[in-house]
């Protein structure tokens, strides 16, 4: 039922454990340097739990609404107002006047900020027995809001927050009454970021398929956002391409708010811009889609080379492979 995730903890007991771990933290790197390296990472730890992490959460979500009602702890707050510093320091550094349209410069400004304050914000967050984890943490999180030099954002950048909250789960700070929140609140706060930046900065598409992707940015709403309605009375796969539907329900639900992004930002007929997802469309069942997202997002996110290259290792999510 865990997924192979086992990293939750549930008491302050378990702070204990994770105050004897804080003496080897690292600081991450890329282990993943050749395409024979993909061996390495399908059998690493770090495999094993991200994607564990990602099903976990996959399955506490199922059915449920954005707006129900759920525990939002000390550690969820401490994260909302990171995420709500990120924002605010957009607003604080305008796009800049620039011949080309796409890759604002301005976005190097913001991130120069992030790159220096991270740590400092990572600390804000996990509890003083862990304080030593912050410097290996922070690089998830400095990870997960695009590429400075090509200033570009895609699904490596949204796995590497993925593994940002990994990361506080296995320390103890994010504990297992914390999954609604941490997708609901967290996650979605995330995104509305990311999409603030996408749209501020003018930020490229990351190693983007165009069309033939799912998305141009993101992956994981897709996944979380079709579990939320399996078993929905009457929402079906079909009704997403519906504008009126999305504006109906996007409050609710993540998927439909991915689908109201796309809408807003892209012209032409839906069938067009978003094919992937218009073929989604006709799969009969959330649950289908649900399985089939998560089929999608193994192969073309989880084992492709040009993503996982800039995957980073440290002693929470570890290279070394599981032990039998």
């Amino acid at each position: 039922e865990r997924a192979g995730f086992h990293h939750w903890s549930s008491s302050p007991e378990d702070d204990k454990a994770a105050a004897i771990i804080s003496l080897n933290f690292i600081v991450p790197k890329k282990e993943i340097n050749m395409v024979p390296d993909m061996g390495k990472w399908k059998r690493s730890q770090a495999y094993a739990d991200y994607i564990g992490f990602i099903l976990t959460l996959n399955e506490a979500v199922k059915g449920k609404k954005l707006t129900c009602e759920y525990k939002v702890s000390e550690t969820v707050e401490k994260l909302l107002s990171l995420l709500n510093t990120l924002d605010r320091w957009i607003d604080e550094t305008p796009p800049m006047d620039q011949p080309s349209r796409f890759g604002n410069k301005a976005f190097r400004t913001w991130y120069a900020k992030l790159e220096q304050e991270a740590e400092a914000l990572v600390s804000t967050v996990i509890p003083s027995s862990v304080r030593a984890a912050a410097p290996e943490i922070a690089v998830y999180l400095k990870e997960s809001v695009g590429n400075s030099t090509r200033i570009d954002y895609g699904t490596g950048h949204e796995a590497a927050f993925a593994a940002f909250l990994c990361c506080l789960c296995k320390i103890g700070a994010l504990r297992v009454d914390d999954q609604l929140a941490i997708i609901f609140k967290v996650f979605d706060r995330y995104l509305q970021v990311m999409r603030k930046l996408q749209k501020t900065y003018r930020m490229e598409p990351a190693g983007s398929q165009g069309v033939w992707g799912l998305d141009d940015f993101q992956f994981l709403p897709f996944i979380w956002g079709s579990s939320q309605l399996i078993d929905h009375p009457t929402l079906e796969p079909r009704h997403f391409v519906e504008e009126k539907i999305v504006n109906e329900h996007h409050q609710d639900y993540m998927f439909l708010e991915c689908i109201k992004f796309i809408n807003e930002m892209k012209t032409g007929p839906f069938a067009e811009h978003s094919n992937q997802l218009w073929n989604i469309s006709a799969v009969p069942t959330w649950s289908k889609v649900n399985q089939g997202l998560i089929r999608m997002y193994k192969a073309e996110c989880l084992e492709k080379f040009p993503v996982i290259q800039h995957f980073k290792f440290g002693s929470l999510l570890p290279i070394q492979p599981v032990k039998p």
